[in-house]
């Protein structure tokens, strides 16, 4: 069994898993950081990016004013975003048999493995974060193909160049992978790969069997049982134990694995999400009373159902009931819509609501009573319904494509503003960078609802798997933090890190196998009690294997000899019924076996113990026999009249 890991994202990860001859890939996440290196995409003509001018090394050997472009010290690409994919050259992803899908951020390069590597397998994913992933995936495309840019910036990417350049482009990794987004024509049809599943639902994949469980982190968010008729793989990815809007997390189907795969764990572990719900709302309500606008970079699903519920209960005892709310995104509708119902994957206080029958989100509410509106752009109506004060939660969370970028140009040279960062996937001093010198003040409050170390490690004690395999982040403290050693994984025996591009054998063995008897070979069989309870038979048979499937059928029957011309007397002879050979089973029993070589004359025997068993050195005789737990090996140079004695001993 071996595990090939694609992503450097510990939470958004790739990995492949060959597990009886079955190739399945765990997520396919999107590493969208690399946004940060390029400059914004602004909806309206930017005279302060347009004034910005480009880059030239300091000895004017390299000019490449048409593809950098320097703001605030800093240089940035001038060019279309472009994303890291997944490792393509670490093995051949057409192979791969199915995709797991854990959430819905853990899909964002499915287009990119499904429609580009002749890949023919099939995805699995729950009809939420089937859904959810489309939308995500639909406003990515819109934010892309609405600002289209005119030329593609190649050059930088040369070693030689690159080396050349100030930091932090400098270093950047992996800039060749870098790619362009994908169309909508690829998004469709990737997702039209995808089958439904839903929790604790089983499905047959060969002699490999998935389950689904329930994660706790998002709506539909899935971890994932991998297991045979004698081994069991766990997926751990992206879960949560707090109470929010998603179904609680399974744990108990997670217990008696043999490996237990964890990646997607809190980017932000030294917060409490409690905590930074509080600080959200005192830090928008304290812009609000000032005058001020508060922008909110956001995904359009996920964390913003919980902000806008939080919000809800604290606007009116802040007496800030009239200050209007705005949720700008290409799929802004669809996703409050979705998020209402898909009642069954809820927590049980908001599927009880569905019954009453109540909205499961006060978003309803918010919207019905006109204090939550939501548009697909800046355009249109938005323009001419806005007004100020207010709150905005529009995307993207890097601050380089969509609404938030005009925002940003809008209300950055105002002190009265604030953008407050809720998403932790993105530095927010990178993401602010290109906007600098900025007036606006800047709140960080990260809310990561997902384990942490203190909560993994509780977990694992519940659970116990045999071995650990993670990322290798998670085995050390944060740099930043090094006598930190809580924020990180100790467990007993060490876990198994992996990191970009590593390949790991995981450790357990395959010893056992199913295998059916055809019912004619069954009914041939004559069994013998051996004793109390035990009986065997001996069978001669022939083994299929297909698809993980093993059948045992009986030998075939030789062809009959075409009759000759001469004719003979036909005589009716009974087929001769053959003693069985003795059949050897088991481990040879080390003292016994010593008793019965000395019996024989052999008396010099130096007995070594290994790892594996024992080492007999026959020293008159000059013979080395191995005996281990699954195979017996007799070493004697070629000595062919001692090892069928050594042989006979062995079966006696």
């Amino acid at each position: 069994m071996k595990l090939y890991c694609l992503s450097g994202h510990p939470t958004l990860p790739c990995n492949v898993l060959k597990f009886k001859s079955t190739t399945i890939m765990l997520d396919c996440g999107l590493d969208t950081t690399a946004a940060l290196y390029f400059l914004p995409l602004p909806l309206v003509h930017s005279p302060r990016l347009s004034k910005l001018p480009g880059w030239v090394s300091k000895d004017g050997a390299v000019n490449l004013e048409k593809e950098l472009k320097e703001c605030s010290g800093r240089v940035f690409v001038d060019s279309q975003p472009e994303f890291c994919l997944p490792e393509k050259e670490l093995l051949d992803l057409s192979t791969i048999d199915v995709i797991l899908i854990s959430n819905y951020h853990c899909m964002m390069a499915l287009p990119y493995i499904t429609e580009h590597t002749g890949f023919t397998g099939t995805v699995y994913a729950t009809e939420p974060t089937l859904q959810i992933g489309r939308l995500l995936m639909e406003e990515l495309v819109t934010f892309m193909e609405r600002v289209p840019k005119a030329q593609a910036a190649t050059c930088w990417k040369n070693k030689e160049i690159q080396r050349l350049l100030p930091g932090p482009l400098k270093d950047a990794v992996d800039v060749w992978s870098w790619r362009k987004c994908y169309s909508v024509q690829e998004v469709n049809s990737a997702l039209s790969k995808v089958q439904l599943v839903g929790y604790s639902q089983k499905e047959l994949f060969g002699a490999v069997q998935v389950t689904p469980l329930s994660s706790g982190y998002s709506l539909g968010s899935s971890n994932w049982i991998i297991q045979s008729h004698y081994e069991k793989v766990s997926y751990v990815s992206g879960s949560s134990l707090l109470t929010t809007h998603p179904q609680p997390m399974e744990q108990s189907s997670l217990k008696n694995s043999d490996v237990l795969i964890l990646t997607g764990l809190t980017q932000i572990p030294t917060a409490n999400p409690d905590g930074m719900l509080g600080e959200f709302c005192s830090n928008l309500a304290m812009t609000i009373r000032a005058g001020g606008n508060v922008l909110v970079p956001c995904y359009s699903s996920g964390v913003i159902y919980d902000l806008l519920e939080c919000l809800y209960q604290f606007m009116d005892s802040a007496n800030l009931g009239s200050t209007p709310f705005y949720f700008i995104s290409p799929v802004a509708n669809s996703s409050l819509e979705f998020s209402q119902i898909f009642a069954e994957w809820l927590c049980q206080n908001k599927q009880s609501k569905v019954y009453l029958p109540e909205p499961p989100f006060p978003h309803a509410e918010l919207i019905q009573t006109n204090k939550l509106k939501h548009y697909p752009s800046i355009h249109g109506d938005f323009s001419s319904e806005f007004r100020q004060p207010c709150v905005v939660f529009t995307g993207h969370p890097s601050l380089r494509f969509g609404d938030v970028v005009h925002f940003m140009e809008l209300w950055g040279k105002s002190s009265l503003n604030t953008i407050i960062f809720t998403e932790p996937d993105f530095s927010y001093l990178d993401a602010l960078a290109p906007y600098q010198p900025l007036a606006m003040k800047c709140v960080y409050c990260p809310i990561d609802t997902r384990l942490n170390f203190h909560q993994v490690s509780k977990l694992l004690k519940d659970i116990q798997p045999l071995h650990v395999v993670c990322p290798e982040p998670y085995t050390q403290p944060p740099p930043a933090q090094p006598h930190r050693s809580d924020l990180m994984l100790e467990l007993q025996p060490p876990p198994m890190a992996y990191r970009r591009c590593s390949v790991l054998g995981l450790p357990f063995r395959r010893r056992y196998e199913r295998i059916h008897l055809l019912p004619e070979l069954a009914r041939s069989l004559v069994p013998s009690e051996i004793k109390a309870g035990v009986s065997v038979a001996t069978v001669s048979a022939v083994l299929q294997s297909k698809d993980n499937k093993h059948v045992l059928q009986p030998v075939p029957k030789p062809a009959p000899v075409p009759p000759s011309k001469k004719r003979k007397r036909v005589t009716e002879e009974p087929p001769e019924v053959l003693n069985p050979k003795p059949l050897l089973s088991g481990a040879v029993p080390l003292e016994p076996f010593l008793a019965m070589l000395h019996k024989n004359g052999i008396t010099e025997v130096k007995v070594e113990e290994t790892a594996d068993g024992h080492i007999l050195h026959l020293q008159t005789e000059d013979v080395l026999i191995q005996l281990e737990e699954d195979a017996t090996h007799i070493i004697c140079d070629n000595n062919e009249p001692l090892r069928k004695p050594g042989s006979e001993l062995l079966r006696g």
